[in-house]
């Protein structure tokens, strides 16, 4: 976060040296008022720009086998441009490489899925997925893991046969 306050303080800098230039070749025509107003559009828009490409980045920095499942676009008040293209400052991804079967019942698998969000560190949580039933839930203690071809118990979440955890997950581990 350092690293982007200083790049947006450099950007602001920048884009007040091109209005300093502007009013040298106006030989001081051009109003003073345009240094201020080009340094915060400089600033503005390299906020814009990091915030936009954030998603890209991250999501580009995963390792191979780490698969995003789920991205979470938000619109706000405060950035009025979000409401014509919605920025992406959370998403889901699934450590599908290392995703590993329960050893009672294969149709349940194990994998770890992290939580990102802008300007956050990153959550994994562990969850256990059931490829058969399309159901997930948390990996704890209580958790009561089915017996092969035995109903999921209520600690369990259906989802939806496409949801892309069951796809990314399921489709890979039988394959």
């Amino acid at each position: 976060m350092l690293w982007e306050l200083i790049a947006t303080i450099f950007a602001g800098l920048g884009a007040a040296g091109i209005a300093l230039t502007i009013r040298f070749i106006s030989r001081k025509k051009a109003p003073r008022w345009l240094i201020p107003v080009f340094a915060a559009i400089g600033m503005l828009g390299f906020q814009v720009q990091s915030e936009y490409n954030w998603y890209q980045h991250q999501a580009g920095l995963l390792p191979e086998g780490v698969v995003v499942v789920r991205t979470v676009e938000q619109q706000a008040p405060w950035r009025p441009w979000s409401y014509v293209y919605p920025q992406t400052l959370r998403f889901i991804a699934a450590d599908i490489a290392n995703a590993a079967p329960n050893q009672r019942n294969n149709a349940i698998w194990l994998v770890d899925l992290y939580f990102f969000e802008r300007r956050l560190s990153a959550k994994r949580v562990p969850q256990v997925v059931h490829c058969q039933q399309q159901a997930r839930a948390d990996f704890t203690e209580q958790l009561v893991i089915p017996a092969p071809g035995v109903a999921i118990g209520s600690g369990w979440q259906k989802l939806a046969n496409n949801d892309p955890l069951i796809v990314a997950l399921c489709s890979r581990q039988s394959g």
